[in-house]
């Protein structure tokens, strides 16, 4: 197993973690992503530990917090050995300050996630949404006190639009607080919205990115064909509504191209899509889950070898889609999703170095200027869904 440095941290993860959403799994959304527990929760832990895999994801809206107890009982006897990384701000019930970011959610939530994982410090703690609500004095100043306290060793976030995260950064390094080195984002060859602005922001800033959802919301998992209906199996039956859309066209385009990849390769569409992502500039980790053990062997074994350049230029080529504005060139909107990218770090990654390894930071960052909108997503605990509002907003 390879191992990277977390953005611009000294802490060492793992290419490839695993996302223990399948823990525990209740309810209409992470019901279907998988119902690990006892023995079997277990052995993935095992089979993770022989393969090198220590970093461990979940988050304490993951079934109400069941995801993280059941992981804190596979790890037990064995926390020196593993890195625990949890999520919270998302809702946990109903009550006014049930969820954001606020000092005292935030608190409330790192004590209870502490006793659900059998710990007495969390790796690294992200931020599951940007809290709108409450202002980033307030959030960085209780993460900083978390840290000095010991019970957080790093911090990062997870769904941040660039200004969101460039402003935390500024204040962050104004008041001498803890930085956020970690960016959980959805990246997948199906979804590489990553790439216009907040690729280039980690790349400037040393936040590494933590990848979610690689196979594109099971979108690519080798099942899904066009022409034919889902696999009777397939999660997106009754889960597709919940992720990133996708539209059919530009999906069975790239699954045609994996296709052809696969054949010459003789690996599998997700070792692929995964081994394509592990090649990406401020990758520091993906995330790979699995529902049992032959899903977990078969994730880790997109490890261990290289795509060639002819067929990452195949993929590139399949998963381009229009650049949004401002970041098409004049004259030519029909550019590759890595364009905006290619041009932010053409002056950074011309060094030798490992793929996903960030430059460390030098000089003051500057503040994060004129802001004319946000939107802040909130999710119903009941069910989980997205309703998103828009304020107009200006940063003085």
């Amino acid at each position: 197993m390879e191992y990277r440095r977390l953005g611009a941290s000294g802490l060492k993860v793992p290419a490839l973690s695993f996302g223990a959403g399948t823990f525990g799994g209740s309810g209409p959304l992470f019901g279907h992503w998988g119902n690990s527990s006892g023995d079997e929760a277990r052995r993935l832990v095992d089979i993770c530990l022989e393969a090198g895999v220590n970093l461990f994801d979940t988050a304490d809206v993951y079934s109400a917090g069941a995801s993280e107890e059941v992981l804190g009982a596979a790890i037990k006897g064995r926390r020196d050995e593993v890195l625990i990384s949890t999520k919270t701000s998302l809702p946990m019930g109903e009550g006014p300050n049930d969820g954001g970011s606020s000092r005292s959610r935030l608190i409330k939530a790192v004590e209870d996630a502490l006793r659900r994982l059998g710990t007495d410090y969390i790796d690294l703690l992200q931020l599951h949404a940007f809290d709108a609500g409450t202002p980033i004095e307030e959030v960085l100043s209780t993460l900083d006190g978390l840290v000095r306290a010991g019970k957080l060793r790093h911090v990062g976030v997870s769904n941040f639009s660039g200004w969101q995260l460039m402003k935390s950064l500024g204040i962050a390094d104004r008041h001498g607080w803890p930085r956020y080195v970690a960016h959980q984002v959805y990246y997948s060859l199906v979804g590489r919205d990553y790439e216009w602005e907040r690729m280039p922001l980690g790349l400037d800033q040393g936040v590494g990115a933590l990848g979610w959802s690689p196979l594109g919301w099971g979108r690519l998992t080798g099942k899904v064909r066009r022409g034919q209906p889902l696999p009777e199996g397939s999660r997106l039956h009754e889960t597709a509504s919940f992720g990133p859309p996708v539209e059919n066209a530009h999906l069975y385009r790239l699954i045609d191209a994996l296709d052809e990849v696969s054949r010459d390769t003789g690996k599998t569409v997700p070792q692929i899509a995964i081994n394509w992502l592990l090649r990406r500039p401020t990758v520091s980790s993906v995330i790979v889950g699995a529902r049992n053990e032959e899903q977990l062997r078969q994730n880790l074994g997109a490890v261990g070898w290289s795509l060639a350049p002819e067929h990452v230029a195949k993929l590139v080529a399949a998963s381009e889609v229009t650049a949004p504005y401002p970041f098409f060139p004049t004259g030519d909107r029909r550019v590759s999703r890595g364009s905006a990218r290619r041009r932010s770090e053409k002056n950074i990654c011309n060094s030798r170095r490992t793929p996903g390894s960030l430059p460390r930071r030098s000089g003051p960052t500057g503040r994060a200027g004129r802001l004319t909108f946000f939107q802040f997503s909130r999710i119903s605990p009941s069910t989980l869904r997205h309703s998103v509002g828009e304020i107009s907003f200006l940063c003085v």
